[in-house]
């Protein structure tokens, strides 16, 4: 059950598939702040749509209780 060198060139081509990559920096073009008010809004806006689901009786969403 020996795999020869497969083991290290699938290593290698992971490696070269992220090391291309790299670290690189949210290309989105916001500064942390402005990120944080965005995501701060969309979670406002998701609970809200939940609240608004739940208030209205729909069991559309599927949980379980």
């Amino acid at each position: 059950m020996t795999r020869g060198n497969q083991r290290d060139r699938d290593r290698e081509r992971a490696q070269s598939r992220t090391g291309a990559k790299g670290k690189q920096t949210k290309a989105d073009g916001l500064t942390p702040e402005q990120r944080r008010e965005r995501d701060a809004k969309a979670l406002q806006e998701k609970a809200a749509k939940k609240a608004a689901q739940e208030a209205g009786g729909n069991n559309a969403g599927g949980s379980k209780k």
